[in-house]
Order: C-alpha cells, then structure tokens, then sequence
C-alpha cells in the first residue's frame, strides 16, 4: 500500500520590534529526533480539522516560546514537496510566515537573514525562498507590511525593512515614491531623530482602520 503523505507546517516568524536594527527569524534546537538538537524553524504536524492559521500560531507558541498574544499576524506562502525531504518518510511542507511583536521574553534564537545558521531538514532552503517572497510581498501585501512596520514609522525604519528584506538598500526616492502610493499610509509632517547626528527623520503613519 502506498504511502501517505502527513502535512508539516513550517513557521517563518518574523521579529521586527521597536529595538530591533534588522528583521529576525525565530529558530530553536529541536527536542526529537530526527535532527535532534538542531536548529530548526517551529513546526508541527497538522491536526485533523486544524486550520493553517491554528496550526501556525501553535508552532509559534509551542516551539518558540512566544506569547499566543505576541503574534500580531500570520499568513501562508508556499509549499514544498520533495518527497524526501523528512527521513520519516513523505512530507509535505506547507510554509507560513508570522509577525512577532514586541514581548518580554520567549526559548527563540533569533538569526538574521544574512547570518542564518545551518537549519534541520530543508529549513535553509524555505527561508531563502520565503526571503525572495517577503520582498515582493512587502509594501504590496499590507495584512504582511503593517504589522511588521508598525502603524507609526520614521523613513529610516521602512530603508531598514527593505534592506533586510531585498538584501541591498533601496533608493530612498524611490522608497518614498512607493510609501506615498500605499492607501492609507500619508507623511505626517512630524520629524522623529534616530541618531546622535544628521537630520531627524519623516515619519509615516497609517490611518486608523
């Protein structure tokens, strides 16, 4: 009898908080085999009748350590198929990506996109690949962008995000041309200083929803 695929959820929780210079990924050592005591993004199997979405925020929560309050949004995006991709046998991956905000304290280590460590199964590869959809997403896909950013910015944290994202600084006229064309985001006129020297920076607000 041929065998049955199970569905792995496999969680790109994202960090990005009011102290934080560069966009993290929250990983941990895993507590089973296989791969034991390796680095690995949070996952679970999907339960029967579970939702994507309970799924995800559970494998934040469980595996990171994260408060359940902590995760400000989740989302899916894409899913990856190899056949042998888990020594235990067929598994899909469906890849989610998660919004951290800020809280006190969680089991994460939390890696950069420039610096990822070695991760278990194809973990490396679904972050290379999820990085390259964050920045199409970003700007575009607000129910991702807006939580990330925060309601209120200074410019230099949207050169920041992009930078992390894309992995090279964008231009920053054109970086304004695109914030000026979001839906409900508009320069607020007010100027906030985020280093000891230089002029202080605009800031960006969303309007309330």
């Amino acid at each position: 009898m041929e065998q049955q695929s199970a569905v792995s959820i496999d969680v790109i929780a994202l960090r990005y908080g009011r102290d934080d210079a560069t966009v993290t990924v929250g990983v941990a050592p895993r507590r089973w085999e296989p791969f034991y005591g390796e680095l690995a993004l949070p996952g679970v199997l999907l339960g029967r009748g579970e939702r994507l979405e309970a799924a995800a925020r559970r494998a934040v929560h469980t595996k990171l350590g994260v408060p359940e309050d902590a995760i400000r949004a989740v989302g899916q995006l894409v899913t990856f198929d190899e056949p042998n991709r888990d020594p235990r046998g067929p598994t899909l991956s469906i890849a989610m990506w998660a919004v951290i905000g800020d809280h006190d304290g969680d089991t994460a280590e939390w890696a950069n996109f420039e610096r990822m460590p070695h991760l278990a199964f194809d973990h490396n590869r679904i972050v290379d690949t999820a990085r390259g959809l964050f920045a199409e997403m970003l700007w575009k896909h607000l129910e991702f962008t807006r939580p990330l950013i925060g309601e209120q910015f200074p410019a230099t944290r949207a050169v920041e995000l992009t930078a992390a994202l894309e992995g090279s600084r964008p231009d920053p006229g054109n970086l304004n041309r695109t914030l000026a064309a979001i839906p409900g985001l508009t320069r607020t006129g007010d100027r906030m200083r985020v280093k000891a020297t230089g002029r202080p920076a605009a800031v960006w607000a969303f309007e309330a929803e």
